[in-house]
């Protein structure tokens, strides 16, 4: 049993040797841009950002480069990823290997601009003005990036929904019939991650769920064009 996971198991270490790689490369670059990367996360936001600690600075250059590196390198993850799953597939599967890592970017492209734009303005706004009659807003630098960070990075990965359904139809293992029947159950499923992905509070969490709600939608469309469920006779 071990020694058929091995082979597996090799080739899984080798993926993520080389995605760890490209990663800590695209870090190096990006952290000799990281104030450029920084004046552009902070540009949706007017108010005054703060330093309350002597190493947040650092703190903040580190946060900021790797999440422009982790961007950067999504496409070579997407690769490798597929690189490891390709071997399960049959020949005819394995054609999707470009539209799985080119669409697999582009939306979490979509989803990292759906956030930065739309979302997150919206909800720091909310956020800093909510009580301001009661106390003055004084943010971290810190504290703003990684709240930014786990916006960008959960809209990133919830337009993700629409690809992964697009594989697995490919693959036959759902139809659109599949994602119909468990339609009530991903809606709970679907504010459960918006409340784990997003900061706790309910505006967030329902911009968040509606468009997954809506990528939801897609998938069905997209596994019904992809792999329809068989016509019932006796219907």
């Amino acid at each position: 049993m071990l020694e058929d996971l091995k082979p597996h198991l090799e080739d899984l270490r080798k993926r993520l040797l080389i995605s760890i790689l490209v990663l800590v490369l695209a870090f190096g670059l990006c952290f000799s841009f990281w104030q450029e990367i920084f004046a552009w996360i902070k540009a949706s936001y007017h108010g005054k950002l703060i330093q309350i600690s002597p190493i947040e600075g650092v703190m903040v250059a580190i946060k900021v480069s790797f999440l422009a590196a982790l961007a950067v390198s999504m496409p070579v993850i997407f690769w490798q990823a597929w690189l490891f799953i390709a071997p399960g597939l049959y020949k005819n599967e394995k054609k999707v290997v470009l539209p799985f890592v080119f669409f697999g970017s582009v939306m979490f492209a979509l989803g990292a601009c759906f956030s930065y734009y739309v979302v997150f303005p919206f909800v720091m706004h909310y956020l800093a003005n909510f009580g301001a009659a009661m106390f003055e807003a004084n943010i971290s630098a810190s504290s703003y990036v990684s709240f930014f960070t786990r916006l960008i990075l959960g809209f990133g990965l919830a337009f993700e929904l629409p690809v992964l359904a697009f594989f697995l139809a490919k693959v036959g293992l759902i139809t659109d019939a599949t994602l119909k029947n468990y339609f009530k159950y991903a809606i709970v499923a679907i504010f459960i991650v918006a409340a784990i992905i997003t900061p706790p509070d309910v505006m967030s969490q329902i911009l968040m769920a509606m468009p997954l709600i809506g990528l939801y939608g897609l998938s069905i469309l997209i596994a019904k064009m992809v792999n329809p469920a068989p016509k019932d006779d006796n219907a």
